[in-house]
């Protein structure tokens, strides 16, 4: 497959307060033929006792994938385009190192395939110029795929932030998080 239609200019954007909880990313992820049927999109509720308010977890394909790093079957992988694969099938060993180590929780061990299993952000469809499936079925908007001049003209109130602080570590990552412009500072102590 030629990988070359790439574009390096689209990213992807999740604006948290537009999600709706109808889980219809993940109804379009898992009907995807490469993840065997399985959502690598999950939409959890905050708190389901007291709100509605739901949030939705996808790879965030992080710089320095933390998840790779602690892998000792190298079958995570990270391309040139910054896309943080979904662990190889032939070498996997189905340790969990990639599930414990993500700071965002995002891989998941699949228990019938004994392997981890994660968001590759469609790469079969954006390694060849089309949108990700979730984002193309997000009826609210909480889920972009397109240039920040796109999102900032639809959002101009909400700023992308890909920057995360977990206690020292500062991750960057490939996916953006929509934030109200001006509530997100970068303080480093």
């Amino acid at each position: 497959m030629n990988y070359t239609s790439f574009n390096t200019h689209e990213e992807f954007f999740v604006d948290m307060q537009r999600c709706i909880g109808c889980k219809a990313c993940e109804m379009a992820c898992a009907e995807c033929e490469t993840n065997g049927q399985d959502s690598m999109i999950h939409v959890n509720y905050v708190d389901r006792a007291s709100t509605t308010q739901t949030t939705v977890q996808v790879c965030m394909h992080c710089d320095d994938p933390v998840c790779a790093n602690v892998c000792p079957a190298d079958a995570i992988s990270k391309d040139e385009f910054g896309i943080v694969h979904t662990a190889n099938t032939e070498r996997c060993i189905g340790c969990s190192n990639c599930v414990e180590a993500c700071p965002f929780g995002v891989p998941k061990k699949i228990e019938e395939y004994d392997m981890m299993m994660k968001c590759t952000m469609c790469y079969d469809r954006t390694s060849v110029g089309k949108k990700p499936m979730c984002a193309t079925v997000c009826p609210s908007g909480a889920l972009f795929y397109g240039t920040k001049e796109e999102i900032t003209e639809m959002r101009p109130n909400s700023s992308p932030v890909n920057t995360f602080v977990f206690g020292k570590e500062i991750v960057n990552t490939k996916v953006n998080i929509m934030m109200p412009k001006g509530s997100t500072e970068l303080i480093i102590f």
